[in-house]
Parts: C-alpha cells; structure tokens; sequence
C-alpha cells in the first residue's frame, strides 16, 4: 500500500501541495503565491491561467522534494478558496474572464436589485444563504451578460463554470482530453444555485440568476474518486477528495460531533459549527452550509458558518499600504509596545461586512483616535479587530443553537501570534485551542477526505485519534473589563454601516 497522502490546497493568495504519512505529519511540501488583481475599486480578481500553472508548478516541486513517484501516493484531495468564480472554454480549457474573487463587490447593484422581491434572504430557505456579493451565482450572471459571446456558448455547453476545485480537478484528469467535470456538495452549498436538502441545482434559483444548467458541474460527495492525474509527477493517482477550504479546515480539525467548531484565522476569517446531519436554519444572520458529505452513500452534514471578511488582510494592509511594519508577523511585537487599545477600534469593512450584520454598504473605519493613540494602539485595534468579530459571530452561533460551545479549535496563518489568542480566549470567555497541524489543517481535512475514499484511512475514529493540541489559552480577563470592551467594539461597528451609497 502507498505510505502516503497528498493534498493539494488552493487559497486566496497562495496553492501549495502537501504530502502527508499516515499519522498526518508533513513529508514535503511546495507553495507559491499568485498575483491579486485590483482594477477597479471593490474588484478582486485572479488570472485562473496562473492559478493552474502554480498548481503544476507546486506539485511537481513537493514530489521532487521528497523524492515521491506518484506510486507512493495513495490518493490526492483538493481543497480550494470557495465561491471564486472561473468561466473557461469546454474545448479551449481558457479562461473567457479573470476568475472574479469571492472578495469582488461589483455585483451589489445586482443583489439590491433582486432582494427587492422578498428582501435579502429571498433564497435563504433553498440555500441557507443571504443575497449578497460573497457567493458565485451573481458572479456567474455578470460574467454572462459583460462577456461578450459568452452567454450563447454557456447555453450549449461549450463554456463551462467552477469554482476553483473544478477548474482545478478538469484540468489535472486532463481538460479539453476528456477532463473530469464535477463539484462536492461543499462547493456547490457555496454557490447560492444548489438546494441544501436536494443537494441538486435548483431550477427556480438557475431561473432567477439567469444561468443556463448546461454550464454546471455534477455535484458529488466530498469523498469518491472521481478521476486520476494527467500530470507526469502524479500520474494516474486517483484524485479522490474535495472540499472547500473552511470545511476541509473542520475536518482537518476532526470536529465531527454536534456542537464542535473550529474557527480559521486567514485572509478572512471563518468559524463553522457542526451541526450534524440537522440543518439549522438561521435566525441570526449566519450561513447554513453543508459541511462535508464523506462518500457517496453517507449523508450530508451542515454546518453554521460564520464568514468575516477581513482580518488576515487588515494585517497585510497595515504593512502595505500603510508600511507600519516590514513583515505580517511584526506586528505582534509592535502591538505589545502598547498596554491596552487606549480607546481605539478598527473596523475592517473593506468590502462590506459579512456574518452577522451582511452590509454590503459598510465600509472600514478606525473610532476613539485622540492625540494620545500611536502605532502600538493601532496595531493592538488590528488584531482584536479579528477578535472581537469572532465573538459576533459566536454570538450569534449561541442564538441560533442551542448546541454549546466548550472550547474553540483554531488554526490558520495568525494561530502563532500569541498576543491574539490570548486576548481571543478573554474576549469569548472560552479556552482557544491550537492544534499540533496549525499551518496545514485544511489541507489535512483533504488528504483525510481523499484517504477515506480509498481506504487509506479506516474511519472517522482514525481521524479523530490523529489530532493534538500544541497549546491551550484560558481566560483571564475580569468579565466588567470583557463586556465594556465589547460594548465599545459594538458601539464602532455601527459607525461603519451605510457609508456606501
């Protein structure tokens, strides 16, 4: 039996492939950045061409690496940045667009238009989801009608649309040659087309966005094979799991009982509950969504999400556009140079804010500058910023479930900055939970996926019996001190809303 795993992770900035052993540790490992494109203000795009070349590109390093032949894998999963948009050409496999990035706010004309008809959450009941410009059904719809030519070519099937793991997975199993054109329920819960109790496109809703079904995927579970790499460094490996990035980080995190959550600190940040094979209906502006669908006879399970927009981001801000520190991880250090906020809040709604407020027409502000804040206080508003909406959205999360929540797993780039988890532990009056696969945990929640379907993992008890904790946070913050700060955090957060027009 091969002795190893490999999953290949796709995000907002960066793809990389990972190979993992059995117990889930590290073997090799490659990552490459992928250019941010901006041309216009509230436009996010990526050249999906890049994309797929630093996919080659990564894959091919990893396996050289550690001296892998595509025998030794047993299996490759493919997690990847959700709700990003590709249109690309069936016979072509070129893209007709830059892929529109799940970030992009062109679309906020399109949802005020259509939520004139029942409001906003007009299609919550299908899809456990808001109107808004987060997801790719809008994205899709505005492709259709500013890409010239491409609406006829949609209808007959000749242009196709994915997200990233579809446009990923069609192309390695060999694209215009006969590439494999399939979604995971994850990914497809992601695009406001799919109904959550059907796990099929919905007709109505295809109606409503104006999207012709000939141009969507086959949605399939999130653990099968569906096809074996093309490429000559994983040659006839079979590509056998997928799962959207934050679902794959739940898995990866073996949250697999009602009630356990874990929460990715990113580019945004994304706390999800499971919730098991129950849907939960939100009353409290969270996201339902199917949180993994491990083989096709199993049954869905869902999740209740909360998506925040920017956090990760608002420290690559900082460092450049505003140059307050030379590096992302600088900014712990330049945080503790100040005691406390000294009264500063920094609203990061950049693009909007998402879970649980869904304004498309906030935008960022920083409330309680006196001559007295310095760049220490600024650094320390940034990073309790993520902090504080982590609460909003487990605030809401308690409202809406009556699952309690005992401790939160994290991961993600900004685990390491202790400072954060510290004060995220105060501020939630929960202990924070660092696990011993922080950097690589939705990766693993692939490779797991993919493993599962070819039995080189056993079951979920395997994969629960892999995870370890790395270190603990407990609260220490005196609860008068914890609900004033909150308050204030509450009283800027309105500041931000309706500053769009």
């Amino acid at each position: 039996m091969a002795q190893h795993i490999g999953a290949l992770d796709q995000g907002t900035t960066s793809t990389r492939f990972i190979v993992f052993n059995h117990a889930g540790d590290i073997q090799a490992m490659a990552q490459k950045e992928h250019a941010q494109i901006y041309p216009q203000p509230g436009w996010v795009e990526h050249d999906p061409e890049e994309i797929w070349q630093r996919t080659r590109e990564v894959i091919a390093e990893a396996m050289a690496k550690g001296g892998l032949q595509p025998k030794d894998l047993a299996a490759i999963g493919i997690t990847n940045q959700r709700e990003t948009t590709v249109v690309w050409n069936r016979k072509t496999g070129k893209p007709v667009a830059n892929a529109l990035v799940w970030q992009d706010t062109r679309v906020a004309s399109d949802v005020s238009e259509l939520a004139k008809t029942d409001g906003q959450d007009r299609f919550r009941g299908k899809t456990g989801l808001p109107l808004s410009t987060y997801f790719s059904a809008l994205k899709i719809h505005w492709i259709l009608e500013n890409v010239q030519g491409v609406r006829p070519l949609a209808e007959s099937g000749e242009v196709l649309f994915g997200n990233v793991d579809t446009f990923l997975l069609w192309h390695l199993t060999g694209g215009p040659a006969g590439g494999i054109y399939v979604t995971d329920a994850t990914n497809a819960s992601r695009t406001q087309l799919m109904n959550l109790e059907t796990l099929a496109w919905d007709k109505e809703l295809l109606q409503a966005f104006g999207i012709p079904p000939a141009m969507l995927p086959e949605i399939r579970s999130s653990s099968e094979i569906y096809g074996v790499a093309q490429e000559p460094s994983i040659k006839d490996v079979a590509i056998a799991g997928i799962l959207g990035d934050q679902q794959a980080a739940l898995v990866g995190q073996a949250c697999f009982e009602p009630g356990e959550a874990k929460n990715t600190y990113g580019t945004g940040c994304f706390l999800l509950k499971n919730t098991g094979i129950r849907k939960v209906d939100s009353k409290s502006g969270l996201l339902t969504t199917v949180a993994y669908k491990l083989g096709p006879q199993q049954p869905p399970h869902y999740a209740l999400e909360g998506s925040i927009a920017v956090t990760g981001a608002l420290v690559q801000w900082l460092r450049d556009n505003l140059d307050l520190i030379a590096k992302s991880s600088d900014i712990e250090a330049l945080a503790r140079t100040a005691p406390d906020n000294g009264g500063v809040y920094f609203v990061p709604a950049f693009s909007g804010l998402y879970a649980p407020y869904w304004k498309d027409s906030a935008r960022g502000v920083i409330a309680g500058l006196t001559r007295y804040a310095n760049k220490g206080h600024i650094a320390r508003a940034v990073l309790e910023a993520t902090a504080f909406q982590t609460r909003d959205v487990l605030e809401a999360m308690q409202k809406d479930s009556s699952i309690k929540l005992e401790m939160l797993k994290v991961d993600g780039g900004m685990v390491s900055n202790e400072l954060l988890m510290q004060f995220q532990s105060d501020i939630l009056n929960r202990p924070v939970v660092r696990p011993a696969s922080k950097d690589a945990t939705t990766a693993l929640g692939a490779a797991y996926a993919a493993g599962l379907a070819v039995g080189y993992f056993t079951d979920l008890k395997e994969l629960r019996a892999n995870w370890s904790a790395d270190r603990a946070w407990q609260p220490r913050m005196k609860n008068d001190k914890r609900e004033e700060l909150y308050t204030m955090w509450k009283r800027a957060v309105t500041r931000s809303f309706d500053w769009a027009t």
